[in-house]
């Protein structure tokens, strides 16, 4: 018997996250080593090698992105494997954010700040998750609006209460695939794409070639998944499945992250010294709040709906593909 696609895929990302033995951030000496500890190389941001690293990632992220995004159209994937795969990937996202993320804006900013003891990385925190939640909210106000246009034509309030209900619980690049307007797709996917662009910075900001190549499987893992998600739900909503209009539609949700990379590369090159320092820190703190909120609130609390009731969609097993994306990742920071 042949080994199922999924199966495979699983064992792929395993193996490639066992392997990604890497270092961080270098930062600068936050005053917690030995005074005579000879300080480390600081990191050339702007090496060629690096350069084309972050350039590869953001080939990759496209890519394989738009792949997910269009693949439905071609493959029926495994309903369980995705609701699993996605609980996995809100278990990276999270164990990123604070083992990271949070760890190496908090390093960075305490030498930068010597002798203040004000918290900037949590509160940065608290915005990246605040400005991610507010582009939540347009989403969902958009959504709203738009199916409450569709279900009037044809339907009384009771379908319209059903549709915002819907629309509150889905994930956002599933709402995207529900509006009646192309104003509104518009105002959608610039939303979604908010917190997928400072996905993508992580990767541009990153000051080695293994923390790039780090950052990008957590941020593809998540990206894959829900551009996987997307396509089927576009199937679902237009039975016909115009090709054209799922390329439209992933190309879209597809190009943020790379935007990202774009920047973060941009940064780096403009940047030196204790500039290029504040611009990590800073951007490590709001990358952490949004990736917290989109492990909770996407992944974990929405996440992946099946169409049919299937054994996996239980909560012990959601919970044990989020411990194990967890326990990766701080198997992973062993070597950080």
């Amino acid at each position: 018997m042949a080994p199922r696609p999924s199966l495979i895929f699983t064992i792929l990302l395993l193996l490639l996250a066992t392997l990604t033995l890497c270092s961080g951030h270098g930062g600068i000496d936050d005053g917690d080593g030995p005074v005579d500890a000879p300080a480390p190389p600081a990191a050339d941001l702007r090496s060629k090698g690096l350069v084309a690293v972050k350039v590869y990632c953001l080939v990759i992220l496209l890519v394989f992105t738009f792949a997910g995004g269009v693949s439905p159209y071609f493959y029926r994937w495994n309903e369980s494997f995705l609701l699993l795969g996605t609980q996995f990937a809100a278990g990276i996202f999270l164990g990123t954010a604070l083992m990271h993320f949070l760890s190496d804006s908090t390093s960075t900013f305490k030498g930068l700040v010597k002798g203040n003891h004000y918290p900037f990385s949590f509160m940065l925190t608290c915005v990246g998750f605040l400005l991610t939640m507010l582009s939540d909210l347009v989403i969902a106000a958009v959504a709203r609006r738009s199916g409450d246009k569709q279900v009037n034509e044809d339907h009384g309030e009771q379908e319209v209460a059903a549709s915002r209900k819907e629309a509150h619980q889905q994930h956002p690049a599933m709402m995207v695939v529900r509006t009646s307007s192309f104003e509104d797709a518009v105002l959608l996917i610039v939303a979604l794409c908010f917190h997928s662009v400072f996905e993508g910075i992580a990767i541009g900001v990153s000051s080695t070639k293994s923390e790039a190549w780090r950052n990008l499987w957590t941020i593809g893992l998540h990206k894959i998944f829900a551009a996987v998600a997307m396509g089927i739900a576009l199937l679902r909503m237009i039975p016909k499945r115009p090709f054209l209009m799922t390329v439209v539609y992933s190309l879209a949700f597809a190009v943020s992250s790379p935007v990202g990379v774009g920047i973060g590369i941009a940064i780096d090159a403009t940047a030196e010294g204790r500039a290029a320092d504040w611009t990590y820190a800073i951007s490590m703190g709001l990358a952490t709040g949004v990736f917290i909120y989109v492990a909770i609130n996407h992944l974990i609390a929405k996440g992946y709906r099946p169409q049919n009731p299937i054994a996996a969609d239980k909560p012990q097993f959601k919970f044990l593909a989020v411990l194990l994306g967890v326990a990766v990742m701080a198997v992973v920071m062993i070597w950080d």
